[in-house]
């Protein structure tokens, strides 16, 4: 048990009948009249959801024990995805609606973060940034520059994403995995 006075960005809560939802940003609030509040954007842990929610100073919260673990993507098994942690080599099942969009940057021996609250993975977290080759692209024509349009290329994760028109099949490319977007060439 905590109070909303130690509350903390990235601290997970259970609220609404066991539910967890992690504290995005919060503000705590003395108005001129009236008692303090904390105002904060919470997120709902398994379904992304974010909300507002707006407590009275010093209210008891139930805080949720979650452990983020260094793990190292291994392999597919079926539809299941299976992470090592890399400190007691342990192996892990978890689920694709856990893994969600982070399966289309995942290659085996990727690093990553899982959190595991009660033995059961929450979700997946990578890199901001990961780099990937190009498994194909349609090829560039003379005059293409870094300054235009975009085309779909293929990742070799099987995932595809816009590229700019002078990136060809082979390259290695930076990939942002919070919104899917190229970021630039990896030279090699």
């Amino acid at each position: 048990m905590a109070t909303t006075n130690d509350l903390k960005n990235g601290m997970v809560l259970k609220l609404d009948s066991g539910q967890l939802w992690s504290v995005v940003e919060f503000q705590h609030v003395k108005p001129g009249k009236g008692g303090a509040f904390v105002r904060t954007k919470l997120k709902n842990v398994l379904s992304g959801k974010v909300v507002d929610k707006t407590f009275n100073a010093g209210t008891k919260v139930d805080t949720a024990t979650v452990d983020r673990r260094g793990m190292q993507f291994s392999y597919k098994d079926g539809s299941d995805f299976v992470f090592m942690d890399t400190e007691t080599y342990e192996q892990l099942y978890v689920t694709p609606e856990t893994v969600g969009q982070a399966a289309n940057y995942l290659l085996e021996g990727q690093d990553c973060t899982v959190a595991i609250h009660e033995e059961n993975p929450l979700f997946v977290e990578l890199p901001a940034a990961v780099e990937l080759v190009i498994e194909y692209t349609e090829p560039g024509v003379q005059g293409d520059r870094s300054t235009g349009g975009t085309k779909p290329a293929r990742l070799e994760t099987g995932y595809e994403i816009g590229v700019p028109l002078f990136i060809t099949t082979g390259e290695k490319i930076k990939v942002d995995t919070r919104s899917g977007d190229y970021l630039g060439r990896v030279n090699s």
